[in-house]
């Protein structure tokens, strides 16, 4: 065994396929990599996989069902694939709600605890080594093909070499370490984050009968809000989502809306940025969880039970690929020959005092390879909410089923570049969406809405 001592002479690994980010597009290209014989390493700034949907504790399964106006309709699900497989272990384990309604929609909510704990099984069962705690400080270079990562953990220094490597940060990390392009939100402005909370003692049962089943709440709490903001509270957002959880007498609460001392919204890259979204996130739980219990019907005995482990990040940086999902293709429900991703997600825009939702009906859009190639630079692929895509389509395309789709798909990409010798940009994105559909993603399949 190496002393501490030797241990800051720094550790290099040799893997095939090394993935940047434990969230849900990282742990399915992980998994989906290692499932092809591969050798995988996931590396994660935490001790736990789960991203946004854990870290940040965006606490659903949205992007599996479609819109439509009919408010009596059933969930219809229409994204399958690694997805799905997931969805299913979280059922397995008491770990996912019933489907719930979600505006014209549905959504899934998830125990975080539980997502965790899938997560290590798959990971673990499929043979990918994880390296928890660990924290990716550069881009290993030779020319404009990336070779691997510079990474740091209590064990000191990682030189971390693969055949590809897999920017699945969230934020285009990898991407701007290399020095290839990409840009930020609509020329520079991004969504808002939000500090999402978890509010435990409360009468659900009473909390349903009063405001229905729909989890974004009725005027008539919006009215409240509006009318008890800067009267004793401060309530900066007056429409909010929330939603009962697995767990009795809970409810997970999207309500936040954080912003700068200027107005603006905050951009999570900048480190002051970040620090004052955790800070004004947490105050503004006190705020909005003393509102509920005192106006909410079934919150007067309630407490918060928990806040993300951090703040939740819904845009940042993108990388720019070689293809770019346009504002328009979602709600025209653009379909692509290498499209590789279905969405029925609306355009769920978090920008200003007021979040923004534009409906696709009775449809779906798909997402093409190409934005997750980067336009320069080989050895590297993207997966997750860092795709290439414009302000208002990562709006829709961000979510957690749509980012498991992206991994599975990117995973599948990355061993069959490595099998036919060749780099993204020459892989043809209508094999890898025939590989996906010969993996069960269903791309190809006949439903209710074609």
């Amino acid at each position: 065994m190496p002393t501490p001592t030797d241990w800051r002479t720094g550790l290099r690994i040799d893997t095939d396929v090394l993935v940047a980010g434990g969230g849900a597009a990282g742990v399915a290209a992980a998994v989906t990599a290692a499932r092809r014989g591969l050798k995988v390493t996931l590396v994660e700034r935490y001790g736990f996989c789960g991203g946004g949907a854990v870290a940040g504790m965006s606490g659903t399964v949205c992007g599996l069902y479609a819109a439509t106006a009919d408010p009596g309709a059933p969930p219809e699900q229409v994204v399958f694939g690694f997805a799905d497989e997931f969805v299913r272990l979280l059922e397995s384990r008491g770990g996912l709600t019933a489907p719930v309604r979600y505006g014209k929609t549905y959504t899934r909510v998830h125990d975080p605890l539980v997502w965790r704990e899938a997560a290590d099984h798959v990971l673990r069962e499929a043979g990918v080594q994880i390296l928890f705690h660990t924290t990716v400080t550069g881009a290993l270079l030779d020319g404009d093909r990336v070779g691997g990562l510079a990474a740091y953990s209590k064990e000191g220094p990682l030189d971390l070499r693969a055949k590809i490597t897999i920017d699945a940060s969230g934020d285009a990390d990898v991407v701007a370490m290399a020095g290839f392009p990409s840009f930020v939100g609509d020329e520079g402005r991004v969504q808002n984050p939000t500090m999402i909370f978890r509010l435990g003692g409360v009468d659900t049962a009473r909390f349903l009968r009063a405001y229905g089943a729909d989890t974004i709440m009725p005027e008539v709490v919006s009215e409240l809000l509006r009318a008890h903001n800067g009267k004793g509270y401060f309530l900066p957002r007056a429409k909010i989502w929330l939603f009962t959880t697995t767990r009795p007498n809970e409810l997970l609460c999207n309500c936040t809306r954080i912003i700068g001392p200027d107005g603006r919204e905050l951009n999570t890259l900048y480190a002051r940025d970040f620090t004052d979204g955790e800070l004004d996130g947490r105050r503004q739980v006190r705020e909005y969880w003393r509102f509920f219990r005192d106006h909410v019907e079934g919150c007067a005995a309630s407490w918060v039970n928990d806040t993300g482990v951090q703040v939740g990040v819904r845009q940042t940086r993108q990388a720019r690929g070689i293809t770019l999902l346009a504002n328009d293709d979602i709600l025209r429900g653009a379909k692509f020959a290498d499209g590789i991703a279905r969405s029925p997600w609306p355009i769920e825009l978090h920008a200003g005092a007021k979040p923004r939702v534009e409906w696709l009906l009775d449809d779906f859009y798909e997402v093409p390879y190409g934005c997750f190639v980067p336009q320069r630079g080989d050895g590297l692929l993207v997966a997750g909410r860092c795709l290439s895509a414009q302000h208002e389509a990562v709006a829709s395309a961000r979510v957690t089923a749509q980012c498991f789709s992206y991994g599975h798909a990117v995973g599948h990409a990355a061993a069959m570049c490595l099998e036919s010798g060749v780099e993204p940009r020459a892989l043809a994105g209508a094999a890898v969406r025939d590989r996906l559909n010969r993996d069960g993603a269903r791309l190809d399949a006949e439903t209710a809405l074609a």
